[in-house]
């Protein structure tokens, strides 16, 4: 598989280890960890199960792919099939959404402009829109966006549920650092640009809640100092901490899996990282052959990352 396709399906795969083990105590789970692609009784799904991190992401890319580029009416429109008739799911079945995308999705069906829907108060930075903000990311590898061009699809992409600078920065940050792998860096190089970028497009509350990543090194950082929460900020941090502290693909999804907490999307974040750093040819076996729909998701990967050829 190619880096791109090794990026989405590290995704899901990351998404449906951390599904079962979402919202469970941290000192559980690193006592009793979870190694294999199991289903959940508590959601009712079984293993391979992704949730709404890959479901938005892949009605984005389907979106992407039907209109050549973004349609942002389009991409809320298949959110809102998402919510409401169980498409882009694993099993037809909408078990996981988030408050404020939910939220996000009903303003835009009471007809508020696609990027005024997404909640822009300080409290409303939840991790919606970094764990499905992937093909902005490849997109913009794809087509070679100038940092002017991909800073303003992020904010716009972002601001279709997170309209907050923090939520926005989040993405960008991300954004950016899967287009440095796909470059061909390593995760250390992507670190330090990160830690070195400007971000003065930014308000100086927003660039402050990063200090730990900016300023800071997170990679020194005890298990113990790091949050895995759905505060966008605390996700982002887990997510680098685990990436940076990971020697493999395996190990890095092993990690997230048993963080703790907001598990689905910590692993589906960092399995995108992860799945470009390292390649998915030395991922468990058990872990493909039980991601559901893995054949679509890999064929729909493949279509976005031929869509440039397909145009010209």
């Amino acid at each position: 598989m190619s880096k791109i396709t090794d990026s989405i399906i590290g995704h899901a795969i990351g998404d449906a280890m951390g599904m079962p083990t979402e919202f469970c105590i941290r000192e559980h789970l690193l006592s009793n960890p979870v190694v294999d692609m199991i289903g959940s009784k508590k959601v009712g799904q079984p293993a391979g199960s992704w949730t709404d991190d890959t479901s938005m992401e892949i009605a984005t890319i389907e979106s992407i792919v039907s209109n050549n580029g973004f349609n942002y009416s389009d991409i809320m429109t298949r959110w809102c099939d998402w919510l409401n008739k169980g498409e882009y799911t694993p099993n037809g079945v909408v078990f996981d959404v988030g408050r404020t995308c939910l939220r996000a999705c009903r303003n835009f069906m009471n007809g508020i402009d696609p990027t005024k829907c997404g909640l822009s108060d300080e409290n409303s930075n939840g991790n919606g829109s970094l764990m499905r903000v992937l093909p902005v990311a490849i997109y913009s590898y794809i087509y070679d966006l100038s940092n002017d061009e991909l800073l303003k699809l992020t904010n716009d992409v972002s601001s279709l549920t997170h309209g907050h600078n923090i939520s926005k920065l989040a993405c960008y940050m991300y954004v950016k650092f899967i287009i440095r792998l796909l470059n061909g860096m390593s995760k250390e190089e992507c670190y330090e640009y990160l830690k070195n970028d400007d971000y003065s497009m930014y308000d100086y509350n927003s660039i402050s809640k990063y200090d730990r990543l900016i300023k800071g090194d997170i990679r020194k950082l005890k298990i113990d100092d790091v949050k895995s929460s759905g505060y966008v900020v605390d996700t982002w941090e887990c997510v680098l901490w685990i990436l940076l502290n990971s020697k493999s693909y395996k190990e890095t999804i092993i990690a997230a899996t048993n963080i703790g907490q907001d598990t689905d999307t910590i692993g589906a974040i960092v399995g995108s990282m992860a799945g470009i750093i390292y390649g998915l040819d030395e991922a468990p076996k058990q872990w493909l052959d039980t991601l559901i729909k893995k054949e679509y998701l890999i064929d729909l990967a493949n279509k976005l990352e031929n869509l440039k050829g397909v145009e010209e």
